[in-house]
């Protein structure tokens, strides 16, 4: 004789239970500590709620670890965000290679900061960021430069003057 599981056979003792239960909150109610609750009190009304998500509202693409992506061109996308393997051509805002990530390709972006592996042609408008853990190899041009101590950059490198400014310093 098989035995029963001890779940078995407690449906009908377990269904009035299931009718007891007190119905949803609609139009209000009481929370667990016995307080009013009405529905105006669980909706967010100040703007520093809705914050942050108007902050991070822009287009993200996370390469997360162990994911390789290759043979693409990504546009259009205002944050990348590397922590497995991008082999790509991509113009963007800000990248972001995590120490375990990986990019190789050629890149167009206003902030870079690097804390793994960066191989090819790198065009940074602003901000370049090497981290201690990071390295970057190749072709980098950039408009400014911060390189923790550890932190590793070879190849043709060279400074060049945001796009914004080139027409002024060539009217001047």
């Amino acid at each position: 004789m098989a035995s029963q599981s001890p779940f078995f056979g407690k449906r009908d003792r377990d269904t009035d239970n299931f009718n007891s239960r007190p119905a949803p909150l609609v139009g209000g109610g009481t929370n667990l500590a016995g307080t009013p609750v009405t529905p105006s009190a669980l909706t967010p009304t100040t703007p520093a709620a809705t914050a942050p998500a108007a902050k991070e509202g822009g287009s993200k693409l996370t390469v997360g670890p162990n994911i390789k992506l290759k043979g693409v061109e990504i546009t259009d996308c205002d944050t990348l965000v590397v922590e497995g393997l991008v082999e790509a051509t991509m113009d963007s805002r800000v990248i972001q290679i995590a120490e375990q990530g990986e990019f190789k390709g050629s890149a167009e972006i206003d902030i870079a900061e690097i804390r793994g592996v960066f191989d090819g042609n790198l065009t940074v408008r602003e901000k370049l960021v090497i981290h201690s853990t990071g390295k970057v190899t190749g072709k980098i041009r950039y408009g400014k430069i911060v390189i923790e101590e550890g932190g590793q950059l070879s190849g043709e490198i060279t400074f060049s003057a945001s796009e914004s400014k080139k027409p002024a310093l060539q009217a001047a």
